[in-house]
């Protein structure tokens, strides 16, 4: 019975497999047409790596539920947590952001001849994943609240960017996903927010009166609107607001 939340956890880590082996199939091919050759992308595969990630986030929330419900709490329960959660929302990410640079170079004239070297700064995604979770791991003091960004919160807002690429339907929105400086500012960003210490909440409740989870309720109430009215594009703008909040009630978050 004391496995079965790590049967929980190992279950995360499949999704996360399953997120890289479908981002890793999605691809960018030359098609030959009446006016010669032209780019193809395939978004299908890569889709599903969205819903993969997403799955490994639900899943990686009841581990934790169920290891406090059936008492199972262990050392070994945490590190392997954090194995599976470097793979799910480090790894698999880091290769969706490889795989829109790569569809951004190859728009440009010669880009198909690109260096890898071009590629190689979505790999912060996951070494910064990786750094969180080990910190994470030796620190006791994040109850209540975090240090930097949660590496599944970053998971989630970059398992995003297909569905609002592929569905958005904004030539504005194209545009900056396929600027490959845009991408290098994201992959530099999230990853310095994972392995800073900024105060960031969790979503820990010490009670449910409002008095003293405003920012956690604001949030929730924030996430729903933003839904409504962005559908998959509020994705990045809730990921705002939760730094954003957590900064702004700093003494809550601690």
């Amino acid at each position: 019975m004391k496995q079965i939340p790590n049967l929980f956890t190992l279950l995360n880590l499949v999704f996360g497999c399953l997120a890289v082996i479908v981002t890793l199939q999605n691809g960018i091919g030359i098609g030959i047409g009446p006016q010669g050759e032209y780019l193809v992308d395939f978004p299908e595969r890569i889709w599903m790596a969205s819903a993969f990630i997403a799955a490994a986030a639900v899943i990686d929330f009841l581990d934790g539920f169920v290891a406090r419900l059936m008492g199972a709490s262990s050392e070994m329960g945490k590190q392997l947590d954090s194995l599976a959660d470097v793979v799910s929302f480090g790894v698999a990410p880091g290769l969706i952001l490889y795989q829109f640079l790569r569809l951004s170079l190859a728009k440009e004239p010669n880009g198909m001849e690109a260096s890898m070297l071009w590629l190689l700064p979505a790999l912060l995604v996951p070494c910064a994943a990786a750094y969180r979770l080990a910190r994470f791991n030796i620190d006791t003091s994040q109850q209540y609240g975090f240090k930097g960004v949660p590496v599944p919160a970053v998971g989630l807002v970059v398992a995003s960017f297909p569905l609002i690429y592929w569905y958005t339907g904004s030539s504005m929105v194209y545009d900056l996903m396929l600027n490959k400086w845009v991408l290098y500012g994201v992959c530099i960003l999230l990853s310095w927010l994972m392995v800073s210490t900024l105060p960031l909440m969790a979503f820990k409740f010490r009670d449910y009166s409002v008095k003293n989870n405003l920012p956690q309720y604001l949030l929730l109430l924030l996430a729903v609107i933003a839904f409504l009215l962005l559908k998959w594009a509020a994705m990045p703008v809730v990921f705002l607001a939760y730094i954003l909040l957590s900064l702004l009630f700093k003494s809550k978050t601690e």
